[in-house]
């Protein structure tokens, strides 16, 4: 049996849910903690509370923060937001990490994915790129002339330590859009590197892209 390389980084991809107006804080606390940044989604969730039903308030906004950060580094930073925010509370969020299999952004610049499991085989690869709002359709025009079927956009925010503007001493998080792709894994690596290349993705502040295995896809149409 193979071993795994000594020197091989494993990433893990942080997702932390808060009410809407905490996520902000909730990457202060991650950045100060040695994270280099990381992206605010909004959503929303339900209630079941009779009051809030009548009312018809019982959807809740939320922001869904998103980090990438090396394996130990992750856990430790969910560490220091449990300790800080109180996940066990009720209404306190909910937070947890999950195996990225390549990363690039912030320094990183070679593709090179690492798997958990040792290296399991997996038909398909989820793709997600982070860049500055009006970007996300030229990563599709540049994904799909190497081969990538199609994609989602994804409205968001973000904060990161080449991207915070200030005004008044008040920090401006920029507008963000998450291509999200699912893609062959076989193709994955040409369209990382075509977007990597073509969008200057190793330059500070352009964005990030992170790959996961996917264990089973439904509603995909195979060429």
């Amino acid at each position: 049996m193979s071993q795994a390389n000594p020197e091989t980084k494993h990433y893990e991809l942080i997702c932390v849910i808060v009410n809407f107006g905490l996520g902000s804080r909730v990457l202060g606390m991650a950045k100060k903690n040695g994270v280099s940044g990381g992206t605010i989604v909004l959503g929303r969730g339900t209630v079941h509370n009779r009051l809030l039903k009548l009312l018809e308030l019982t959807d809740i906004r939320k922001e869904i923060v998103l980090m990438v950060a090396e394996k130990s580094l992750a856990f430790n930073t969910l560490e220091v937001l449990d300790a800080e925010l109180d996940f066990s509370r009720p209404n306190h969020g909910i937070a947890f990490v999950m195996p990225v299999g390549a990363f690039i952004g912030t320094g990183n610049y070679e593709y090179e994915f690492t798997a958990e499991d040792g290296g399991a085989s997996s038909m398909y690869s989820a793709i997600f790129v982070v860049v500055e709002k009006g970007l996300a359709e030229e990563v599709m025009d540049v994904a799909k002339s190497v081969g990538a079927r199609g994609g989602t956009i994804i409205n968001a925010r973000g904060s990161g330590i080449h991207e915070t503007a200030k005004l008044l001493n008040m920090e401006i998080e920029p507008e963000k859009e998450i291509v999200l792709m699912l893609t062959k894994t076989e193709s994955t690596e040409g369209i990382v590197k075509a977007v990597r290349d073509n969008l200057k993705i190793d330059e500070p502040g352009n964005g990030i892209i992170f790959v996961q295995s996917v264990a089973e896809t439904y509603g995909i149409l195979n060429a």
